[in-house]
This record gives C-alpha cells, structure tokens and sequence, in this order.
C-alpha cells in the first residue's frame, strides 16, 4: 500500500472519529442514581412492576416516541412471560373518566373513529403527540383507560374547596374516588399555586383550593389505576411530570388504594447538556429521560 494511500485512510478515519464525538445526540436515559441506563435494562426492571409511570413534557416529541416504544417493549415483555400481569392496560392523564364509555364503544367497534375523534375532549395535541398511543392500544386490544378526574369537577374543587364534592349527585360521584377522599397537602403543590398568586397569575384564586383540585386529579388517576391492578393487569400510565415527582401527586393516593402494588416512575427534563443529569434531579423518580434543550417541541 503506497504512502499516499495509508496518509489518506489516516485522515479518513480521524475524521470519523472525530465526527462520532461531536455527532449531536436527543436523550439520554438514567437512573434513579443518575448514572447512565440502558433501555434494555431499564424495560426488564419496569416489566416486573404492577404499574409503572411515565412522567413526560406534554410538548415534546421525544418523550412521545419514547411512550410508544415503552409501551410496545412492556407489552411484548408480556407475550413473551417476562411478567406475571394478566396483561397491559394503558392509563393516559389526557382522557377523563366520562369519556371512558366512548373510548369503550370505539375500541369495541360499536362506533366509527371518526365519532370517536368528534366526541372525545382531545387535548389540542392529540394527532401529533397522543394518537400514536391510542393507535397502539387500538390496534393491539389492550385496555384504554381514561383516568383523569371531569374537568369540571376540578374546577368546581378550585372555586370552592374539596368539601363541594360532597353536593355533588350519585351520578356525578360515578366518575370519582369514593369519598371523602383522603386529602393530603403536596407541599410542592402548595408553595407552586402560592407563588403563582404572589406573581398575579390565577389572580383571586385560594392556594389550598388549588392544591385540592390537583389533589383531586391525582386521586381520581391513582382509584382507576387501582381498579385495574385489581384486575391482575400492568398499568402504563401516562402523566405530566408533575403528577408523580418525587413519588408524590398520583403515588400518594395509590399507596392508600393499593398499598401493595409495586410501582415505578420515569420522569422527564431538558437540559443544555445531556451528558450528566443535572443533581437537582435526583430523588424525582426511578428513572429519567434526559432530551436536549434545543430539541423541537409540539407546541
């Protein structure tokens, strides 16, 4: 081999060494320690849970892909008899529990999608970051659960205090925890819609309130989880981050209403560099995803 060929292969391969350690990167996964995790290792841990957690930033689209290929390797988990669970049943934040018989209907092909899609409240990203999940469960007969609390009732709790929903008729009661629903304050919670008030934003609004509307929400999510775990089923369940930081918000009720089941979260954060997660993370969850600050979001 002449010299100039082997000086040109030399150059040709530090560059492309050069170009593996800059090439940009989305995510990263972690640990509850904060040390770097596989994703293989870190789906054999969550297969072995009763109900598992996502926590995510409901504008990014990492986070979205990551959900649905979670989703897809926890279901697998259970075809393949990697977990006990009598099966997987989706758990989303994004539906509320009165439109559960809607959801029903459609996933039992009594109605059209398109009736489905016209009389479900979808959140405004529903097509870009929520439909693939839908798609999935749909597709694969898993459970579809709507979790969440009626909006209206949280904003009747926001107004008036928890104590309203003892008004409330047994139909409406329907869609919520059995009552009265063991309150607990989220410090977190309180200290967040106190400062909100002191900048002005929720001008009017009573703190407490606020932390019981929220408190309302993670309980409603927290029983219908419950119901299924009942069940023999795995839950994946859907959230914002805030709903099960720090093993709070959803965890907290869950405790009360299935105080054996096995549980574990993933949470999500941006951060400029990816390289190491930031410490002021720690302690939010058992698992994290890590995406890239300048990463596009949904909204």
């Amino acid at each position: 081999m002449n010299k100039k060929l082997i000086t040109t292969l030399a150059c040709l391969a530090l560059a492309l060494c050069g170009w593996a350690q800059t090439a940009p990167e989305a995510y990263r996964l972690y640990g509850k320690d904060g040390k770097p995790v596989a994703y293989a290792d870190m789906v054999k841990d969550l297969a072995q849970q009763d109900a598992v957690f996502v926590g995510e930033m409901h504008n990014c689209p990492i986070c979205h892909w990551l959900e649905v290929r979670l989703l897809k390797s926890l279901h697998q988990a259970r075809n393949e008899g990697r977990t006990k669970a009598k099966g997987v049943a989706v758990g989303m934040e994004m539906f509320e529990a009165d439109n559960q018989l809607i959801i029903d209907e459609y996933f039992a092909g009594q109605i059209t999608a398109d009736r489905f899609e016209s009389e479900v409240r979808f959140w405004p990203n529903y097509s870009t970051d929520y439909a693939p999940l839908v798609d999935y469960a749909y597709e694969q007969r898993l459970p579809l659960v709507a979790t969440n609390v009626p909006r209206r009732y949280a904003n009747a709790v926001k107004n008036h205090g928890i104590a309203f929903l003892d008004s409330l008729s047994d139909e409406a009661r329907r869609y919520l925890p059995p009552l009265p629903i063991p309150y607990q304050a989220n410090e977190q919670a309180s200290e967040a819609f106190g400062m909100m008030a002191a900048l002005g934003k929720g001008k009017g609004s009573n703190p407490e309130w606020l932390s019981q509307s929220q408190a309302l929400k993670d309980a409603t999510m927290a029983w219908n989880t419950a119901q299924w775990l009942k069940k023999g089923y795995q839950m994946v369940h859907f959230n914002g981050n805030y709903h099960t930081a720090a093993g709070e918000g959803i965890l907290t009720y869950l405790r009360h209403y299935a105080p054996k089941a096995r549980c574990k979260t993933i949470y999500s954060v941006r951060q400029e560099d990816i390289t190491a997660l930031e410490e002021d993370y720690l302690g939010q969850a058992d698992y994290y995803i890590c995406v890239a600050e300048d990463m596009s979001t949904s909204y």
